[in-house]
């Protein structure tokens, strides 16, 4: 059905039209060549002490033109799907295989660092282009006769993929039965977990443009505004100033203070408690994350006491964070303000319930069937007859995660049972989170740098506190 904005709802353009951010955000340049060939030594060293003659990086396109890891964008900057093969003696050259999926993004951005040798692979196939093989096949075909020519046949070759990868491995061994094959994505997942001064920059642009988005979010927020609307001043206000994607984010907006949304139609009311759960705004490949309130109105004693306790154990946990500190005490320091307003028992993941947790027993839990009015759903002729979630808690059995790459998995979890301890270097987010449904939510947090002597608040530029919006 067709779908319109209420009546009163003002275009986003009218809305943004006097907002300007409170702080100036200075685009850094990308990575310099330096930053490159000093991954592509480690790599090799890496390959070296494991052993491998070659290396082989296997990035895929998934949907929405996004690559199924962060793999290649790291090794050499290269933005789409590829297979990269990096010989281990440091005489030789690396090769690209690229172009053989139909989601075709021609650089910039995006002119591999370090490469010599870029192969068209060509995306084939009966339907696409009436010429029968398979692109996957044939560019492990390609990747094997590349390997063959560098002597590597019996060789033993380290292999760096995801679950994307499993078919082109398998086109792969059958292309090579002598060689052997080791799964190895550890060499480049261990070199996530510090970052250098420049990459830095590029996590400190991110959380700025967090920020940007935040405060255009906060101009438009008012009775009357859409979901959508909200989500998309937020999204035009970081994409302008160099904001990759426009979908690493969630909106969690009605009277109970949900999180992990994306805008249905909600029209904003007073009472409303609206959350911006920031997961990802990328720059240049590289991530940030915050998240923040919105209160319209007034709102109930109970959403008042959870975000009072959420709030109060970000500024806990944040007061301990120094090269030195066990990440557990991170962590523990934060569900301190929980159990002291009588929300947690304990902050221990293996015992605290959150909301995606089993059943009792271990197995499916199964959701609360109840009708839960919700009018906007309604006016699009649909009816809401879950109740999400189906327990009580965090969100989440620990306080935050170590900040990436875009794609790329946590190296590290803020939990009581993280026993690591902080690094000058680290990046990770802060976010306390707590749900009830029907009844009162909050997710809120910040997202911070480990330094020599203590950290820096990236995401700093807009108060943790719940914004608050008179209705």
């Amino acid at each position: 059905m067709n779908m319109h904005a209420p009546a009163g709802t003002r275009r986003i353009e009218e809305l943004l039209s006097d907002f300007q951010p409170d702080f100036d955000f200075k685009a850094p340049l990308p990575l310099p060549l330096e930053e490159y060939e000093e991954r592509l030594r480690r790599i090799r060293r890496e390959a070296v002490l494991a052993g491998h003659d070659a290396l082989v990086i296997h990035t895929d396109m998934v949907g929405w033109f996004h690559t199924s890891n962060a793999y290649l964008r790291y090794v050499c900057d290269w933005m789409r799907e590829g297979v990269l093969i990096i010989p281990t003696d440091s005489d030789k050259p690396i090769t690209l295989l690229s172009f053989f999926t139909q989601a075709v993004i021609l650089p910039p951005g995006g002119e591999p660092m370090l490469v010599e040798d870029i192969w068209q692979i060509g995306a084939i196939g009966r339907e696409y282009a009436d010429r029968p093989g398979s692109s996957i096949a044939l560019t492990a075909q390609h990747c094997a006769n590349l390997l063959a020519k560098l002597g590597l046949s019996k060789g033993q070759i380290g292999r760096l993929g995801d679950r994307t990868s499993l078919e082109f491995w398998r086109y792969l061994e059958q292309g090579m039965p002598s060689a052997k094959f080791v799964g190895d994505n550890a060499i480049i997942d261990r070199m996530q977990k510090l970052r250098s001064p420049r990459e830095v920059e590029m996590f400190r642009a991110a959380a700025q443009l967090i920020s940007i988005g935040t405060q255009a979010a906060y101009h438009v927020t008012r009775p009357g505004v859409t979901d959508a609307e909200i989500y998309a001043a937020f999204s035009l206000a970081q994409l302008a100033r160099g904001g990759e994607t426009g979908d690493g984010y969630q909106i969690g907006i009605n009277e109970y203070g949900t999180h992990c949304g994306k805008p249905y139609g909600h029209v904003v009311r007073p009472g409303d408690l609206i959350n911006l759960y920031i997961s990802n705004v990328t720059y240049r490949g590289y991530t940030a994350q915050t998240a923040r309130m919105i209160a319209v109105g007034e709102i109930t004693a109970r959403q008042e006491k959870v975000l009072a306790a959420c709030t109060e154990g970000v500024k806990r946990a944040e007061k301990l964070i120094r090269p030195g500190t066990l990440i557990s005490e991170v962590n523990n320091a934060a569900f301190s303000s929980y159990i002291e307003h009588g929300m947690l028992d304990a902050p221990d993941a293996r015992t605290m319930p959150y909301n995606w947790s089993t059943a009792d027993d271990g197995g499916p839990r199964l959701l609360p069937r109840q009708y839960v009015p919700d009018a906007d759903w309604e006016a699009q002729g649909r009816k809401l007859m879950h109740v999400y979630p189906a327990t009580h808690g965090p969100h989440n059995p620990n306080l935050g995660h170590s900040v990436g790459m875009a794609g790329a998995q946590n190296s590290f979890n803020v939990s009581s049972h993280n026993f690591d301890r902080l690094e000058e270097g680290m990046i990770f987010v802060l976010h306390t989170q707590w749900l009830e449904s029907q009844s009162a939510g909050c997710n809120i947090g910040d997202c911070y740098l480990v330094t020599k002597d203590g950290f820096e608040n990236l995401s700093r530029h807009t108060p943790l506190e719940a914004h608050r919006i008179a209705a």
